[in-house]
């Protein structure tokens, strides 16, 4: 999860809202758990997958190609996309959920700059950003408020503007009571991509990228990868 000189960053912890929806707060608890392990585990992950680089690269091509410009990383975690996207010469940042895990991205990436924020509330000026990545941030989010989410990225991204998208494809939802060596308790969603696609369209998205691979290693479903301009 992402940001970068669009607004003075925040690296104070944002109260969850009384009224937020369950999934958000199980999802913000389950990752303050996990946060130190699960950067560790995930560690040097992005090595081992061309085509995720190859993805990340061509992003930060279009980026350049459009005359660069602030990019956020939504759902950043410790920030390993994040720190990645710096490294191919991109003004990026991070917003994620998880206090946890944005302490542990400035922990990692201490020339960066991380902030807490929600998938639907950003806390980003409109049209403030030339592109969003949302790495394997929507899979907490239930597909009747994909939509939502959608809707809130569209606001931030400048128009023609670019999204990436990354998620575990398939269709159904799976619920977890343990991970990365804790006891948890959160919901992860298989997204559809034809559906997910047909969202973004409705959201103002041209979907411009679809592409898809076996689970690899550990995983257990196909993951999806979409490319998108802001209309």
């Amino acid at each position: 999860m992402t940001e970068a000189h669009v607004t003075e960053p925040s690296h104070h912890e944002e109260p969850s809202h009384p009224t937020e929806p369950s999934h958000v707060t199980e999802t913000r608890a389950a990752y303050d758990t996990v946060a130190v392990d699960y950067a560790s585990l995930l560690e040097g992950e992005l090595a081992r997958s061309p085509l995720d680089r190859a993805l990340l690269g061509h992003f930060a091509e279009l980026v350049g190609l459009e005359g660069g410009g602030p990019v956020v990383d939504v759902g950043c975690g410790p920030g390993r996309i994040t720190g990645h996207l710096a490294s191919l010469g991109l003004d990026v940042s991070g917003i994620d959920l998880s206090p946890g895990m944005v302490t542990e991205a400035q922990r990692r990436h201490p020339d960066l700059d991380f902030r807490t924020g929600s998938l639907a509330a950003l806390g980003l000026p409109d049209a403030s950003v030339t592109g969003v990545v949302a790495w394997y941030s929507i899979i907490h989010t239930p597909p009747d408020l994909l939509p939502e989410v959608f809707a809130e990225l569209h606001r931030v991204i400048r128009a023609n503007g670019l999204l990436l998208l990354a998620f575990q494809a398939g269709g159904f939802s799976v619920r977890h009571e343990q991970a990365y060596g804790h006891a948890v308790t959160f919901e992860a969603h298989r997204h559809d991509p034809d559906g997910v696609a047909a969202q973004l369209a409705d959201a103002g998205f041209r979907v411009t990228v679809r592409t898809d691979r076996v689970p690899q290693d550990y995983e257990k479903t196909p993951q999806a990868f979409l490319l998108a301009r802001r209309g």
